[in-house]
């Protein structure tokens, strides 16, 4: 009996310890989330296997997806590079950010400015909050000292300023699509923080370092909340894929790359797991606009949305949208619309960062959705070619006022006095024209687009900066 009792004794001191004494897993979600972005370029909206591709496959991003909710209405805020960067980082339509102008569309290597310094960057805004922030690829919002990510809020820096066909030694698209890719073609520089450490790049192991350096940073810093943008070069043309993944995929060079950008995710996640913060981390994985369609095989692919980067149809700004966070973010298909804008107050609501106050944010909180609690709160969007609003959509309907394709000699820029109407929702392919059956929706997406208008003032613009 005296045995028993001291067993009982025992156990229950056991019991009472075990239940208050800190567990890890509990004093890890303590602390605010990390943030980790995965922003892909060029790549389109039927380029995953989840996304139904029927060559490519990417079972780390299909994962990424099983796990955490995948949103097939999602959009980049600009259908080419720097401005769709912008606009993620500061949750404002590149217009109001002074990237916007009227003629050039991106910052090339002459370009004198760069995202503003008075804009709020995630980076920043999170930065205030103890976090440590870094970016671990293409910057592409200005490459002269004053405009780098340094001084935008990043601790760190690792990766190209612009894009990875710029600063070329020969231009042209048979220097683009050549079998092999020569790396020298191209004087891109890889930077560290504000230095240059290699010009040109090696472009055939970029990717492979890119995910070192993204490995390295969150084990670095895996005792304090992390902020860790990874915009990768891939699968801007040329295309160029590390050793480990040449002709490895029926999809070609394209497949190649994507096979490895796809082993980068999965590198990311397992870090994750490893350093036990997959459940304290939400990881973004998106694109910056939609496929480069003129790059022919070397391109990406829209699936059965109309046209791709450049344009305002579908193909060019609507992207693949997926957000993971293990016990946070209910697994599901979101069909509501969402977007890169909408990345900044989500993180904020997420990590309880206070979003900057004294500007208009074009942004929505998605969080509800992420946990599972409500509809998205967003339901109409604008769709921005340099400065000037071609279309936008409210609900299902989207109203075209301009199109235009781009990359041919012409662009077919066409006006519309009676604008075009589209049931997204039934047709987003955009071939049916309702705009006659449907006269309130096209006065009530007008009214719309006047009110938010009004809300505009236009920064000068940057790219013209020369």
């Amino acid at each position: 009996m005296v045995q028993r009792s001291a067993l009982s004794v025992f156990f229950l001191l056991f019991f009472v310890l075990s239940c208050h004494s800190p567990k890890p897993e509990a004093a890890t979600n303590e602390r605010p989330p990390n943030v980790v972005v995965i922003f892909m370029d060029d790549m389109g909206y039927g380029d995953l296997s989840v996304m139904g591709h029927p060559t490519i496959h990417t079972p780390n991003i299909d994962r990424l997806a099983q796990e955490g909710q995948l949103w097939t209405s999602f959009y980049t805020a600009s259908s080419v590079c720097s401005p769709s960067r912008g606009a993620l980082l500061t949750g404002r339509y590149p217009i109001r950010i002074g990237l916007a102008g009227p003629r050039r569309r991106v910052f090339f290597p002459k370009s004198k400015g760069g995202l503003p310094q008075d804009e709020i960057t995630i980076a920043e805004m999170l930065k205030a909050e103890g976090y440590k922030t870094g970016i671990i690829g293409k910057w592409h919002l200005g490459h002269l000292p004053e405009h780098l990510p340094m001084t935008q809020g990043f601790d760190y820096y690792y990766g190209i300023p612009y894009s990875n066909d710029m600063d070329g030694v020969k231009w042209g698209i048979e220097t683009l699509l050549a079998e092999p890719a020569d790396t020298s073609m191209w004087q891109v520089p890889l930077m560290e923080n504000e230095q240059i450490i290699e010009r040109p790049a090696d472009q055939y192991t970029i990717t492979k370092r890119y995910t070192e350096k993204a490995v390295d940073f969150m084990t670095t810093h895996r005792e304090a909340p992390f902020f860790l943008y990874l915009p990768h070069s891939m699968v801007h043309t040329p295309l160029f894929a590390g050793p480990d993944f040449q002709g490895t995929n029926p999809r070609g060079r394209f497949g190649d790359v994507m096979r490895e950008i796809d082993w980068s995710v999965g590198q990311v996640m397992e870090t994750l797991d490893r350093l036990q913060l997959a459940e304290n981390t939400l990881v973004v994985f998106t694109s910056d606009n939609g496929p480069w369609l003129s790059m022919l095989e070397h391109g990406g692919s829209a699936g059965l949305l109309r046209d791709g980067k450049g344009t305002t149809w579908e193909g060019g700004m609507r992207v693949p949208g997926i957000f993971r966070m293990p016990g946070t973010v209910a697994p599901g298909r979101i069909t509501d619309m969402g977007s890169t804008l909408d990345l900044l107050p989500t993180v904020a609501a997420l990590t309880g960062a206070k979003p900057p106050a004294d500007r208009p944010l074009d942004g929505y909180d998605l969080s509800g959705v992420l946990r599972n609690q409500s509809a998205s709160p967003r339901n109409e969007f604008f769709y921005y070619r340099k400065a000037e609003l071609y279309a936008a959509r409210q609900g299902p309907y989207k109203m075209h006022y301009v199109t235009e394709t781009c990359y041919t000699p012409d662009n077919g820029k066409t006006e519309h006095p009676q604008p075009l109407l589209f049931q997204l929702e039934h047709d987003p392919s955009e071939k049916y024209d309702h705009a006659d059956r449907h006269p309130e929706i096209v006065s009530r997406i007008e009214n719309l687009v006047a009110a938010h208008k009004g809300t505009v003032e236009m920064v000068p613009p940057e790219m013209e900066k020369y």
